[in-house]
């Protein structure tokens, strides 16, 4: 059928679903980068004040420095891989929902804390109304917010309970949970059992509490 000036144009297409492995591999693989750099950056400024003082004598209050700014780094890379081991998490629901395309993110808002940054988004479905806000971490504890979030993301999970977003290109992975626990509690109260069961399974039913990332004033 063509279509006119009067005609609605068609829905688009959405982009072809990432590879669930692939997008689990590349997460894994940041991490797996992320850790023994941040290792080999903390061992290189703690070596540098003693190879100086030993090798060459100098002593310089600068060089000094180097030891507790290694120290420090290494507190906050095992910040970041304790809080940011997301990957797992995103797997289990991943093995539990589908991959489902919605075709507009709108980021709100973003925190920084000392473990990662938190953004808050809302996640449109095409037809529906009042999706709920929802918090955003990034599964491998980056920062950034990945581009390409205005043409639509893919979503595993029940948004009143949380799931995984994947940015296309499969690269960028994120864990998402409601905002506002409390106020989506009636979505998943009306839940049937098998979106419940589903939930369970996936280990979306309780509230995160001690995810630091997501916890209130962290």
């Amino acid at each position: 059928m063509a279509y006119d000036a009067q005609t609605a144009a068609p829905p688009e297409a959405p982009p072809e679903a990432p590879d669930v492995a692939q997008v689990l591999r590349a997460n894994h693989l940041s991490l797996a980068t992320f850790v023994p750099l941040r290792l080999l950056i903390t061992a290189v400024l703690v070596a540098v004040p003693v190879a100086a003082d030993r090798l060459l004598g100098v002593d310089s209050i600068f060089l000094t420095l180097c030891s507790p700014a290694g120290v420090l780094l290494l507190i906050f890379t095992l910040y970041r891989l304790v809080y940011g081991l997301r990957v797992s998490q995103c797997a289990r629901v991943l093995r539990s929902y589908p991959l489902e395309f919605h075709p507009r993110v709108v980021k709100k808002r973003e925190r920084w804390t000392r473990y990662g940054n938190v953004f808050e988004i809302r996640v449109t479905t095409r037809g529906q109304h009042g999706a709920p806000l929802m918090l955003a971490v990034h599964a491998a504890g980056r920062r950034r917010w990945p581009e390409g979030t205005e043409d639509g993301v893919w979503f595993a999970g029940d948004l009143p309970f949380g799931g995984v977003m994947v940015v296309p290109g499969g690269k960028e992975l994120f864990f998402l949970k409601p905002a506002d626990w409390d106020k989506t509690g009636r979505r998943r109260d009306e839940a049937d059992p098998e979106r419940l069961a589903r939930a369970e399974q996936a280990r979306l039913t309780h509230r995160t509490k001690r995810a630091v990332m997501m916890r209130p004033g962290a």
